[in-house]
């Protein structure tokens, strides 16, 4: 009888090549030489506020940044994301992009200074996502000391408006506007804090809502019998909080914010909450959406059957105020070469879905991944985020990203 041959996925070869190559080795020497350099980077951009829509001042420092690094074609559109190629030595009609964000979920008057304590730096967003943007930097100076070409062209993205009501404002414009969006062929997007063994290959889709229920208002007790929309209000939180929905694919609805009223002895005239819809599935998350908006009209109605609408009937607003396209990356050379990376630093590979800048492009069905920036951080958006820079913990994370990178974009070593 004939023995079983064991098939190795293209991808896994691809990078066990690399890793195995004296050039990688070089790269990776450079990162530990380099990574002073890194820790300062971290901190000069982690000190520059990107609060939401506001990314413009760190997104000129990492423009000139990237300038420096020699990237060619660097350049600001017109939302503000940041990009620049390094250039493959191929027809340049296929182009790997390695993405991280600009934005933190911070406002403007945030302090932002950096605190260090040995290896662990702390601020709000020197993790989610300023970690990012520095180790793309010390990924491109360790290409540039090794040597090292790709038969496809790299493009670094630097991209406004993932956080929050940002609703991926920087990925949308750059898959509809970008010269280069029918170019890419993947992309891997950095961002934590991601541990250091996670793929996320799924793209959680999300629709929010501001939902404004208005109504005559009038006083607690001269027009008590009156439709009141906070009534009406309350009544759809507690049917959304009824609803049944599936654990696999995972899908949840949330309502999150509650805001009326102006006096402890008057009806409201106006009250508003914020819901967020959530599943792993696009057709589960359309399906949520149809249900929430019955819920929501349902209640509207039974409030105005209710009670007198004499001085004036319960109206309701529902406005969309987030949108994030749910979508998936099926197993490929992506997926292998990342599951390899991960299984070289002896960590086991673990797939998941999540809510990111990855989204865009999956639910394009161009391949698509977020990986850790390497290292370890926690208190992600808030005052006490922190990240630890120790090379020893750091060093061997950053290397997944830096040989998924190559192995897709076609490393010549």
């Amino acid at each position: 009888m004939s023995k079983l041959k064991t098939i190795v996925p293209a991808g896994e070869i691809a990078v066990r090549t690399l890793l195995d190559s004296a050039p990688f080795r070089v790269a990776m020497d450079t990162l530990a030489q380099t990574h002073d350099r890194f820790i300062d980077e971290l901190i000069t951009l982690t000190e520059i506020p990107a609060p939401p829509f506001k990314e413009e001042r760190r997104g000129q420092v990492y423009r000139s940044m990237l300038e420096t690094a020699g990237l060619a074609d660097v350049a600001t559109d017109s939302i503000g994301n940041v990009t620049g190629i390094r250039r493959g030595n191929g027809t340049g009609k296929r182009m790997v992009t390695i993405s991280a964000h600009l934005d933190t979920v911070f406002p403007e008057d945030t302090d932002v200074t950096v605190r260090r304590d040995g290896y662990r730096l702390a601020a709000p967003g020197v993790g989610d996502n300023t970690r990012g943007l520095a180790t793309i930097l010390a990924y491109l100076r360790a290409l540039d000391a090794a040597g090292i070409s790709t038969r496809d062209d790299i493009l670094v993205l630097a991209s406004v408006g993932e956080e929050g009501e940002g609703d991926l404002r920087g990925m949308r414009h750059f898959f509809a506007e970008s010269a280069y969006r029918d170019r890419i062929t993947t992309l891997i997007c950095l961002d934590g804090p991601t541990p250091a063994n996670a793929i996320v290959s799924g793209g959680t889709g999300s629709k929010r809502y501001r939902v404004t229920f208005r109504g005559p208002g009038g006083h607690s007790f001269a027009d008590h019998g009156i439709v009141n929309p906070m009534i009406a209000a309350a009544r759809a939180v507690v049917e959304l909080g009824r609803l049944s929905l599936p654990d696999d694919p995972k899908t949840t609805c949330s309502s999150t914010v509650i805001k009326g009223g102006n006096s402890v002895n008057a009806i409201p005239a106006e009250v508003s909450l914020m819901v967020d819809l959530r599943s792993n599935s696009a057709p589960e998350l359309a399906d949520l959406d149809t249900r929430f908006r019955e819920i929501v009209m349902q209640s509207c109605h039974v409030e105005n059957d209710s009670r007198s609408i004499q001085k004036g009937a319960i109206a309701v607003e529902m406005v969309l105020i987030g949108d994030r396209p749910a979508g998936v990356t099926a197993d490929g050379e992506l997926t292998e070469c990342a599951a390899a990376a991960i299984e070289a630093i002896g960590e086991t590979p673990v797939f998941g879905s999540f809510s990111t800048d990855a989204n865009m492009a999956m639910s394009l069905g161009i391949p698509a991944v977020t990986l850790s920036w390497g290292g370890e951080g926690g208190d992600a958006h808030s005052l006490s985020e922190w990240t630890d820079v120790d090379p020893a913990k750091t060093l061997p994370g950053m290397s997944v990203g830096l040989v998924t990178l190559l192995a897709c974009a076609g490393a010549d070593v």
